[in-house]
């Protein structure tokens, strides 16, 4: 559905599949516009994912170290993880923590959320903020090594500032945590 004043948008009439992995899948899409021309448009499907921002009583901010081979070394990211089929974005951040970090959190607040790479991808992010942090079993992936690392926001700020954090996804769910704290927003949240 368009806005009104906003162009048409385009029809799919047809699909073909370059590529079916664990994770994704690459399609190529022919749209028909409205005056008839048709576009071929490459497209990666991704099922959606969360990156949540874990806080300790103390105020501290949980963060994990992985290798990332796209980026070839170890990256310092937020908690962060694909939805499974039939879950919710709540149901996988719960999820995540658990299994990278080893808490569950009693609550969780929505901090918004976007699409990483529109032009091509479907992957949206879901950001939580997490509290009420309590010991759960860590029981994680099999091909993940992950080390947790407690900062204070401030520490994560500068780490921002320097470049020592350069995922994106954690530098928005960060960045926006901070604004709100700012502004003395903590509606919203999840039990």
């Amino acid at each position: 559905m368009t806005s009104a004043g906003e162009p048409p948008a385009p029809r799919a009439v047809a699909r073909e599949e370059a590529f079916r992995g664990r994770l994704l899948r690459i399609v190529v899409d022919t749209l028909r516009w409205p005056d008839g021309r048709e576009t071929a448009r490459e497209m990666v499907l991704h099922p959606g994912a969360v990156c949540i921002l874990p806080l300790t009583e103390a105020g501290r901010i949980l963060f994990v170290t992985q290798y990332r081979h796209p980026a070839g070394r170890r990256l310092l990211e937020l908690p962060a993880g694909t939805l499974e089929e039939g879950e919710s974005p709540e149901e996988t951040a719960r999820r995540e923590l658990e299994e990278e970090v080893g808490m569950h959190p009693r609550h969780l607040r929505p901090l918004g959320g976007f699409y990483v790479a529109p032009g091509y991808s479907t992957e949206f992010i879901h950001l939580f903020e997490a509290t009420g942090l309590e010991p759960a079993s860590r029981r994680g992936d099999e091909d993940e090594d992950i080390e947790v690392l407690e900062l204070t926001p401030e520490e994560a700020l500068a780490r921002v500032e320097r470049g020592e954090i350069c995922d994106g996804k954690s530098i928005i769910a960060l960045l926006i945590w901070e604004r709100e704290q700012r502004l003395g927003r903590t509606s919203g949240e999840l039990r």
